[in-house]
């Protein structure tokens, strides 16, 4: 009777100790499940700053474009939405450059068209690379977040 109280008491403190390494375990998952949403949300935050700044400096450079746009046309006074929609592109060209008179005109002309020109690849080329680095950003944070998936789904 003794030996087998001692067998059951036994028993009671390995089913104890297991419970006890099981309460750890799980303890230690959920603070590592805690751990991954809470690097989701920092991630999914930073993202959305990100993506509101790249909406704001889109917006930015369309409101300079079209004031551009809009200087452009009150200089010439010949480029108008109906006259480019009436005669076509070639002919609001062909209409703009019957207004230049000397070779400074086309000259200066020139120099405006280049600067607005490179000033346009400059703010496409930027996109680009604003673009391409979200994308890495997010690249990385969905891969941290699986790595983190599986490691919780492993613990278990």
């Amino acid at each position: 009777m003794k030996e087998r109280r001692d067998n059951m008491s036994e028993e009671l403190m390995q089913w104890l100790a297991e419970i006890r390494t099981l309460r750890q375990q799980l303890a230690q998952v959920e603070r590592d499940r805690n751990a991954a949403q809470e690097s989701a949300t920092h991630w999914r935050k930073l993202y959305n700053i990100e993506a509101r700044q790249r909406r704001t400096e889109a917006q930015l450079a369309a409101d300079d474009l079209q004031q551009v746009t809009e200087q452009l046309h009150q200089l010439q006074g010949t480029l108008t939405p109906e006259n480019v929609n009436q005669n076509g592109i070639e002919a609001a060209i062909e209409a703009e450059l019957v207004s230049l008179q000397t070779q400074e005109d086309y000259k200066r002309k020139l120099i405006e068209v280049i600067q607005e020109r490179d000033r346009a690849l400059e703010a496409l080329k930027q996109e680009q690379e604003n673009h391409i680095e979200t994308r890495r950003n997010l690249t990385a944070v969905i891969g941290d977040t699986i790595d983190q998936l599986n490691r919780l789904r492993q613990g278990k």
